[in-house]
């Protein structure tokens, strides 16, 4: 047994959870939960915070719903928006913090606990440094200033003083040449 709001268009239904009638709520959350709920989970890749992130959107649905405007898309385009950004900032919250690069070596330690693991961890370690080494200066500082001390690209560009698709370009192509390198392959590109 549905409730009446199941018939009315979306836009009708945002208007009536704005106003906090329950009927036309309950609707609104059921025609849209199982959308928002898998753009969370697409992102995050965690049930139990894709969850806590459908509740914010639904929220934030409830609190702005008047702001929404029809001319710029629809309302489940509006709500998997919503979704999608509080996912994406859960997502950089939990992000790890960055490392001093000088600490690399004594975690690297510490996380590998034998004899022959630390050896192979070693190993690594300078082959990551030799790769490093052997990129473009502006690359191997991009993807540094990114890898290691965390930057996004936006604040490599800042910091570089150079356009944001120049710092997304030099860390695109220093992790391509990264990743070929550490798995024997060369490139010719720059």
């Amino acid at each position: 047994m549905g409730t009446p709001g199941e018939r009315l268009p979306d836009e009708a239904l945002l208007a009536g959870l704005v106003t906090g009638d329950a009927d036309v709520a309950v609707a609104f959350v059921r025609r849209f939960q199982g959308r928002v709920y898998g753009v969370a989970v697409a992102v995050l890749g965690d049930r139990g915070l894709a969850e806590d992130v459908a509740q914010q959107t639904f929220e934030r649905a409830w609190k702005h719903g008047r702001v929404y405007d029809a001319r710029r898309g629809s309302v489940q385009a509006w709500l998997c928006t919503i979704a999608h950004n509080l996912a994406v900032d859960v997502a950089r919250a939990r992000r790890a913090t960055p490392v001093d690069p000088t600490e690399v070596g004594r975690l690297l330690d510490a996380v590998v606990a034998t004899t022959e693991g630390q050896a192979l961890a070693r190993e690594s370690v300078a082959e990551l440094r030799a790769a490093i080494a052997d990129l473009p200066r502006e690359q191997a500082r991009a993807v540094m200033m990114a890898g290691i001390y965390g930057l996004t690209a936006k604040q490599v560009a800042e910091s570089e003083g150079i356009p944001l698709g120049t710092a997304k370009t030099r860390i695109r192509r220093a992790m391509g040449r990264l990743r070929a390198a550490l798995a024997g392959e060369t490139t010719g590109r720059p």
